[in-house]
């Protein structure tokens, strides 16, 4: 499948926990044929306590964080590796951070109810998201408006199906 741009293409894969982040994202990246970064496992020891114990990350506690994933990006450009990224991006200073490190990135949002996400979360075993953030997240969630760089999903589908359908709209834009 060719890619959606010929130097240099980073995707993020976004939505609150139980949207399929990963599941989307991981196979995407395998599809497109780059490097899938999972944005959880960059998430500091304290940020993974905190959500382990149940208490919701603050936007304090998201900010190195995001940093650090905005750095890949950018590492990711300047060696024109292009990536997919998994990261919940929750709001749209998230998502400006994000930015930060790849100014032309894709977002892929994953949307659903919370009737489906919840049950999502409360059927997978996560080594620290409890089912019991799920509203916070999605109190927190500002959903990204439509526009440009932007493709949003129902969850209702599946992986392939979401993954069929960005590949379609990434490949019309390049």
């Amino acid at each position: 499948m060719p890619k959606p741009h010929p130097e240099f293409f980073a995707v993020i894969v976004m939505g609150v926990s139980g949207c399929g982040k990963s599941t989307v994202g991981e196979l995407l990246a395998k599809r497109l044929g780059v490097e899938f970064i999972e944005g959880d496992q960059y998430h500091p020891v304290e940020n993974v306590a905190k959500m382990a114990a149940g208490e919701p990350l603050t936007d304090a506690d998201r900010h190195g964080w995001l940093m650090t994933l905005a750095e890949k990006l950018a590492y990711a450009r300047g060696t024109k590796k292009s990536v997919v990224l998994s990261c919940s991006a929750l709001k749209e200073s998230y998502r400006d951070i994000l930015r930060q490190g790849a100014s032309d990135v894709w977002f892929v949002y994953l949307s659903g109810s919370f009737e489906v996400l919840n049950a999502r979360v409360i059927a997978r075993n996560h080594q620290y998201m409890p089912p019991s953030l799920l509203h916070s997240q999605l109190a927190t969630l500002e959903p990204p408006k439509a526009a440009a760089r932007v493709l949003e999903y129902d969850i209702t589908k599946s992986p392939a199906e979401i993954v069929d359908l960005v590949q379609v709209q990434l490949l019309s834009q390049a």
